[in-house]
């Protein structure tokens, strides 16, 4: 599998995001990190359906820039790239790039890579409280997101 991720306003190429693939029990399988073009290539058996995380990593000078991204159900492909585009922290997007940043950020209180882990927890809590929701409900999750990470921070 492979693919680029770019920012969604200047479509500029994002280093250093972390790519997470997950069985569909959200097991990691595996994970890698963007090149200064924004490329990222990770070994799954062809066919294979996955779900794939788009995120930043405490560790790293981008851990509060980028909101999370989430692809479910995709089919694993040496053929076809699985290219991302990120919302930067703080930035507005659109009703859609906000409900993917969200599934971005359930996906990792999900899975067992992330569950537990303060130091995400702590820079989600920051980003997660710059992003807007468009509807109540979508509020509403995001504040339980926020309530779950900040328990964890």
């Amino acid at each position: 599998m492979f693919g680029h991720v770019r920012s969604l306003h200047d479509k500029d190429p994002i280093l250093m995001i972390k790519v997470s693939v997950y069985r569909g029990d959200l097991t990691a399988i595996d994970h890698v990190f963007t090149n200064d073009e924004g490329r990222y290539d990770v070994e799954i058996p062809a066919g294979a359906t996955v779900t794939v995380r788009f995120d930043t990593h405490h560790s790293l000078n981008n851990a509060e820039d980028w909101q999370p991204s989430v692809v479910a159900n995709v089919v694993a492909s040496d053929d076809t790239p699985s290219d991302r585009y990120l919302v930067r922290r703080g930035h507005d997007s659109d009703a859609v790039s906000a409900m993917d940043a969200l599934s971005g950020y359930l996906i990792a209180a999900a899975s067992s890579d992330v569950e537990g882990d303060a130091q995400y927890a702590d820079t989600a809590v920051k980003r997660l409280a710059m992003l807007k929701q468009h509807t109540r409900v979508l509020q509403d999750l995001q504040q339980k997101l926020l309530d779950h990470f900040a328990e964890q921070a």
